[in-house]
């Protein structure tokens, strides 16, 4: 769900496995079936609409199919409901951070705040080494923090505006940011996953990740240089058409170096453990003072009023925070990209993780996730097979729980026992946790992860244009079961004692 933002008061780890022995493989699989092929058949009619609306709903058909099969296996109605609320409960916090980073997106782009990020960007970085550098900051920035989510939020959304003003594919940058940002994420202790998965494995935070770093940075690098030969290749407007676009900013803005004092601040408040709902938040208010102070120009336009007062300032910042917001310049491409739709505009993220975790709750409740993750585990009758298992095990939650908690959780709890009888050491299962459950869920347009850096770096959920250039996610689980088919660091239990 939230990798590194908060896990709800609901200890997740605490969480019950919900087993049906009257629950066969085919029957748990069946809700899966049908809500692929109704979701594959949605986006064929809808295409890129899919995800305003319809396929929210389909999520809620694959629900009622789970709950007809859970019917058929003597699951009451009452069950089914109470594990949608514990689930959808579960979101809590992510939801409110959704709110607040619709809010802070307003008021940072009156303040000229992401403005200032994308005009001293656009002269420091140049075309060439644009994407590796997006994955480099992104890295330090979710290190720091602990939070994906935070990074995307913040420096994410300059950077995706940056490359778009360099011809660069909305797609491309955005995989390069959530490279990183999964990259810091995964390795920073301030991670809540990062936390959780050792947790889950019965190991220890740093050993944990002082292991998992033998195939995360091998990943990274891999990104790293992949990123590079797109950069070499790629055929962008480049320096040319950039003096204008810092023309048209600057025409707009009051443009000043000061502005990056709100997002040092919310960085600084993050890495100090404060809690990223209020962290988020004190940058809204913030941002909206800065604007008055920086910006009363546009927020009076942005009020409706002639000139800037008392009243003025309120509504102009409160549209900001709440509604759809622009600021024109004279750059029609940057008139696209100084648009900001407030809390308002997180509303349908908002609708798409409630859906999901509806089909996820109603899995639970019937006890399919139990049954086709204790199928998975019948397959591992090798080292390589656990480990593929795993792998397996926390797609497949990504895909039909939606939130990866639960993808960290019941594997977690499931395999534990399978890895220690094998006499293999709890940073193996941790490892292999982080490296398949993770990072994979921003992969899936209807997961919490997906749900939401898609709709923070383009705007809209379910955008999946970055999907092919998140290296980083792709690459991982491929690489622990590289690590496992050739026995490659592979620490025993006996060795950990």
């Amino acid at each position: 769900m939230q990798d590194g933002d908060n896990i709800s008061e609901i200890k997740i780890e605490d969480q019950k496995i919900i087993e049906n022995t009257e629950l066969n493989i085919w029957e748990a699989l069946i809700p899966v079936f049908a809500l692929v092929a109704m979701l594959a058949y949605n986006i064929y009619v809808y295409g890129d609409d899919a995800l305003s609306g319809s396929n929210q709903f389909v999520l809620l058909l694959g629900a009622a199919v789970a709950a007809i099969v859970g019917f058929k296996n003597k699951v009451s109605y009452k069950r089914m409901l109470e594990e949608v609320a514990e689930n959808v409960k579960s979101t809590t916090g992510a939801l409110l951070i959704l709110l607040m980073v619709g809010a802070l997106a307003g008021t940072w782009l009156i303040s000229g705040i992401i403005p200032t990020m994308i005009y001293y960007g656009l002269q420091i970085l140049n075309p060439t080494i644009f994407l590796a550098a997006c994955v480099i900051i992104c890295s330090i920035i979710s290190i720091a923090t602990g939070s994906s989510w935070t990074t995307s939020a913040t420096v994410g959304i300059a950077l995706v505006g940056i490359g778009e003003t360099l011809g660069i594919s909305m797609g491309m940058t955005a995989g390069a940011v959530l490279s990183g940002a999964y990259f810091g994420d995964k390795m920073s202790p301030l991670s809540d996953t990062t936390n959780l998965a050792p947790a889950m494995a019965g190991g220890e935070l740093f050993s944990h990740i002082k292991y998992m770093s033998l195939t995360t940075i091998p990943t990274i690098v891999i990104t790293l240089i992949i990123f590079i030969i797109i950069g070499l290749n790629l055929t962008t407007t480049g320096t040319p058409q950039i003096e204008d676009k810092l023309q048209a900013i600057n025409g707009a803005f009051n443009i000043s170096p000061w502005l990056f004092i709100v997002p040092a601040v919310v960085i600084f408040m993050i890495i100090k453990k404060t809690p990223p709902l209020i962290a988020l938040l004190l940058g809204a208010l913030l941002g909206g003072v800065t604007a008055i102070i920086t910006q009363p120009n546009i927020v009076a336009n942005i009020a409706g009023a002639e000139s800037l007062s008392f009243e003025a300032a309120y509504k102009g910042v409160m549209n900001a925070l709440t509604v759809d917001t622009s600021v024109e310049t004279s750059s029609k491409e940057l008139n696209d990209l100084f648009t900001a739709g407030g809390m308002k505009g997180m509303l349908g993220t908002i609708w798409l993780i409630v859906c999901a975790m509806v089909f996820g709750g109603v899995m639970d409740a019937i006890g399919a996730l139990s049954r086709i993750t204790k199928s998975l585990l019948k397959m591992a009758t090798t080292t390589f097979g656990l480990f593929a298992s795993t792998v397996a095990s926390c797609l497949a939650l990504n895909l039909t729980a939606s939130d990866q908690y639960l993808a960290l959780v019941v594997p977690g709890k499931m395999f534990k026992k399978a890895y220690e009888d094998k006499g293999l050491a709890p940073e193996n299962l941790s490892r292999t946790l982080e490296d398949s459950g993770t990072v994979t869920s921003v992969l899936i347009p209807w997961n919490t992860c997906g749900a939401y850096h898609s709709k923070v770096l383009f705007g809209y959920a379910g955008a999946t244009a970055y999907i092919p250039y998140a290296f980083f996610s792709i690459i991982s689980p491929f690489m622990t079961l590289l690590f496992a088919a050739f026995s490659i660091k592979i620490k025993q239990l006996k060795s950990s004692k």
